[in-house]
This record gives C-alpha cells, structure tokens and sequence, in this order.
C-alpha cells in the first residue's frame, strides 16, 4: 500500500510551485493548514465520505469552508484532488508545502518538550544555539511534559535530540538488559 505522504507529495509540490509564483506562499500555507484542521472535524470529514455528493460538490463546499480568504488557484487543487479521491490527503499536504516553504526560506520549525516550562530568556537561547547548529533560521515552539522527568527533547525536522531525564533512563534500561 502506498504511504499517504507519498499519495500527496504531488500536490503539495504544485501548491507550492503555484503558490512561489504567485507570491503567495503564506496564504497558501496558512488556507491548507486551515483546511487540514477542518477536514479532522467529524461533520467536514462525513462530508468528505458521502457518496451521495459529487467530486464537485466536495471540492466547492471546502473551498466554501475558506470563504472569500481562499488564494487564487486554490480551487483548482480541491477539484484535482476531490476528482481523484484525495481529499484526506489535505493534513499530508500542509505539511508536505510547510516542509517546502521552510526549504526555500532557509528555516526550520523547532518543536522542545520539556519537563519544565522553558522562561522567555531560555527559550532564546535554545534559539539561537539551534540557529548556530542547524545553520538556518529557528521557528521554536515549546510544551511541558511531565512524564519528562527532567532535561528536554528537542525535534527539527529529522533531527532528535533526548536530553530527557526519561530518555536517559531508557538508555541505561536497554544498556542494563544486554
């Protein structure tokens, strides 16, 4: 079975060339992410799955969802992909053209779980040595997480780093039962 990123790497490519061409690549991200969120709504997602309504009826009752906030060309895409069935791909595809844009503007989104709550002052720090180390320009989002214990774990892309108290641990449980 083919993986669903795979299915909708083709349209956030297109998105997001139309979108570059455009000018527009954040209305365009920010109307996909919007769209994403909708379609794990219950009744969008019901919507999505009815087989009484057509390709086109689907396709114009989520651009219909946008409102008048929807770019140019963005009907076209919800067309394409109701036709050919797609439409769940939507989250795929946000994420896909956000991997995209980030590409091209030379940054990187950094996600840090912490045990604690992180102050203004240490959040910027993190930035700025991830910044140094990733050699692009930092977008860092935080979260607490208790189950943490201690220390913090640091996503960017594919990049991992567990300086978690709970990581630790595990290490040193999967070192001990060797």
């Amino acid at each position: 079975m083919i993986e669903p990123t795979t299915l909708a790497r083709p349209y956030a490519r297109a998105a997001f060339e139309h979108a570059r061409a455009a000018d527009a690549l954040s209305a365009w991200q920010g109307a996909l992410e919007q769209l994403a969120m909708m379609t794990s709504e219950p009744r969008v997602s019901a919507l999505l799955r009815d087989p009484n309504k057509t390709a086109d009826q689907r396709a114009t009752a989520l651009e219909g969802l946008l409102g008048e906030d929807a770019p140019a060309g963005m009907a076209n895409l919800l067309a394409i992909m109701s036709d050919n069935d797609r439409l769940a791909l939507l989250p795929e595809v946000a994420g896909l053209f956000q991997q995209l844009k980030q590409a091209v503007e030379s940054t990187v989104a950094v996600h840090v779980a912490s045990a604690f709550a992180l102050s203004d002052e240490e959040q910027s720090q993190l930035a700025q040595t991830m910044e140094a180390r990733l050699a692009r320009s930092v977008t860092l989002t935080s979260e607490t997480d208790p189950s943490l214990l201690g220390g913090a774990l640091i996503r960017a892309d594919d990049l991992v780093i567990d300086g978690s108290v709970r990581g630790r641990l595990n290490k040193l449980a999967g070192t001990l039962t060797q």
